[in-house]
């Protein structure tokens, strides 16, 4: 019966990817993201039907695969079909009986032949991860369209990951978004996989869980006025008894509910709590806790401010207490090992006319307020830690020192990151030049409002290398890997937050998880093409990236210097002169003279994107 019920559950799927319509399709290649370690094209090919029979050979009743695949099964409503063995014209999903060393426990192997697919992992992750690799040979339009028939080119695929951590972190404190856009979130990590999610969950605009010893955080730090009609950082003040409309929190049921849905797709969530500073939220619900001295009326922000002053007072034993209090609500939510617990940006003005802070750093003996912030950060690790939790912060956790035992998120460069590989930290790579992607993505002339900072394009991600050059082997096993962050200011729906996300994400993905030797930005451009005809049919929103071509200048075999252009997405038509004025069609690389300027234009589907761009011979 339990045999049953698994193939049940395998056999609704396949249904329906082929469920009768009369309607074939023959694929006639795969454009996988991230791309697998190794691919080997075969003779022949294997059709999918309504007669492909299903075998999952011996995977445990628990597994969170079948669990999904379940889910899937009820959401697609298709009759099963019953077999008790594996046979030709079949599908099988195996666990290995001897572990292949290679795969780890997320590797899977997958093949493609005239009798049928098999997948085959060392774990029932694998199998999850091979089962996305599956999803991505079939049609983009599977969701939408039924198909008849499916004739799949035939194919062997080994496949494991680079890094171990391959994170996306979604800031829900300056914009709230509900219960079904994160699930929609960890769906999209799931597809890519992506296995780590960072959930910023407080900050000055906003306290998103719900606290029951300390209610005033939901019932006033989780809310303020609206002004999502206006421009981040040009609102209106808030008016004098104005309702406050704008927020939410998610519940302790809510945050169980997404922590379970997480596991399903072998994603770990990892909250995050700021830690001393970003507090506007703590402290109008709870002003007991700022600073002596500081006679600031704070408030739930709602738009941006410099300095962030805010901080929650070093040198009150209540603020310790309140801390402790609320890790005692949220560890216990996120079984995970790993508490994020912010630590960044925390401006000290306060504590420095503080007689509190002053009395608290003369008890301790320690010699700045850096000291004072590392006081904090050890007194809370020392907490969780009795919790069996460890704990992540930003880099500035270092300057004051940190145990050996904290991890260390980089997001200031890499500066940050190498310091404390050497020192022998654990690090997750997020510089804000390759991994923020609130950041605009393209030419900010034609994009909608984002952080005015650098410009992070969907090239610059794919050309990032999340180890960092001058560490030795041994420091280098510290870099557990990277993640990109969406941080929301100017993101207050969650089409613009999938806008901004994709398809920066897919390289992310492929960054994190495939051999550096085997990226390629021209295959990938391709792939992501194929990709963005698949998101976009699963409801996703997809940023239009970048129309400005760049180039590159090598020398040939006489010394003539010879010009590349490049550009981003896939099917724009470049057009450019060399000074006559006279515009020709780039098909291939072209002679140029030092000092030069080329003219170029950018047409896609026929329409000219953008603006002239003139780019320069060095």
């Amino acid at each position: 019966m339990r045999k049953q019920l698994y193939v049940t559950c395998l056999l609704i799927i396949l249904s329906a990817v082929v469920a009768s319509c009369g309607r074939k399709i023959i694929v006639d290649h795969y454009a996988i993201i991230p791309q697998p370690v190794e691919m080997e094209t075969a003779e022949g090919s294997f059709t999918l039907s309504g007669s492909t029979v299903c075998f999952l050979g011996n995977v445990g009743q628990n597994d969170p695969t079948v669990k999904y695949i379940s889910r899937v099964m009820r959401q697609w409503h298709f009759n099963p079909v019953f077999v008790g063995k594996p046979e030709s014209n079949c599908l099988q999903f195996i666990i290995n009986e001897s572990p292949d060393i290679d795969l780890g426990n997320e590797g899977y192997n997958l093949v493609v032949d005239n009798t049928g697919i098999t997948i085959s992992a060392n774990t029932e992750h694998g199998l999850f991860y091979g089962f996305q690799t599956l999803v991505q040979l079939l049609p983009e339009d599977i969701n939408n369209v039924r198909y008849g028939k499916i004739v799949l080119p035939a194919c062997k695929i080994r496949d494991y990951p680079r890094f171990g951590w391959r994170g996306s972190h979604l800031d829900v404190s300056r914009h709230f978004f509900g219960v079904t856009q994160v699930k929609k979130h960890l769906d999209l990590m799931a597809a890519y996989k992506l296995n780590k999610f960072h959930w910023h969950l407080t900050d000055d605009h906003g306290w998103r869980i719900e606290i029951a010893k300390y209610p005033l955080l939901n019932d006033v730090g989780s809310w303020r006025v609206d002004r999502d009609d206006q421009p981040w950082g040009e609102a209106d003040p808030a008016g004098e008894d104005e309702p406050r409309t704008n927020g939410g929190y998610y519940t302790k049921e809510e945050i169980k509910e997404i922590v379970d849905y997480a596991a399903e797709r072998y994603i770990d969530v990892i909250p995050e709590i700021e830690i001393p500073g970003h507090c506007c939220a703590v402290l109008e619900s709870y002003p007991n806790l700022a600073c002596a001295n500081d006679d600031t009326t704070y408030t739930v922000q709602f738009g941006p401010y410099w300095p962030p002053r805010a901080i929650l007072c070093a040198g009150n034993d209540s603020v310790m207490t309140f801390l402790k209090d609320i890790m005692d609500e949220i560890i216990p939510l996120f079984p995970f090992n790993y508490i994020h617990i912010g630590g960044d940006e925390a401006v000290k003005h306060n504590w420095e006319r503080c007689p509190r802070c002053k009395a608290r750093m003369k008890k301790l003996g320690l010699k700045d307020f850096e000291q004072l912030q590392s006081w904090m950060i050890v007194e809370i690790e020392k907490y969780v830690k009795r919790q069996d939790k460890n704990i992540i912060g930003w880099d500035e956790i270092l300057l004051g020192g940190v145990s050996s035992d904290a991890t260390v998120m980089s997001w200031q460069g890499t500066k940050g990151g190498i310091t404390a590989a050497r020192r022998g930290n654990d690090v997750i790579m997020t510089p804000t030049d390759f991994c923020y992607f609130n950041y605009y993505q393209a030419n900010p002339e034609y994009q909608p409002p984002a952080m005015p900072a650098s410009l992070v394009t969907l090239d610059k991600v794919y050309g990032y290398d999340p180890m960092p050059k001058g560490l030795t082997a041994e420091q280098q096993k510290h870099i557990l890997g990277a993640q990109a962050n969406l941080w929301t200011e100017y993101i207050n729906t969650p089409e613009m937050a999938e806008y901004m996300l994709l398809p920066r994400l897919c390289a992310m993905s492929e960054i994190l998880w495939s051999p550096r030797e085997k990226k390629s930005w021209e295959d990938f451009r391709a792939r992501v093409a194929r990709n963005v005809i698949r998101l976009k049919s699963n409801d996703y929103h997809v940023g239009v990236g970048s129309f400005k071509p760049w180039l590159t200048v090598d020398k040939d075999a006489d010394g003539n210097l010879i010009a590349t252009l490049h550009w981003e997405v896939e099917g724009t038509h470049i057009y450019y002169h060399t000074g006559d004025g006279n515009y020709k069609l780039y098909t291939k690389p072209f002679a140029v003279d030092k000092n030069s300027v080329i003219t170029v234009l950018s047409f896609f589907k026929g329409t000219l994107k953008e603006q002239p761009y003139e780019l320069k011979i060095q």
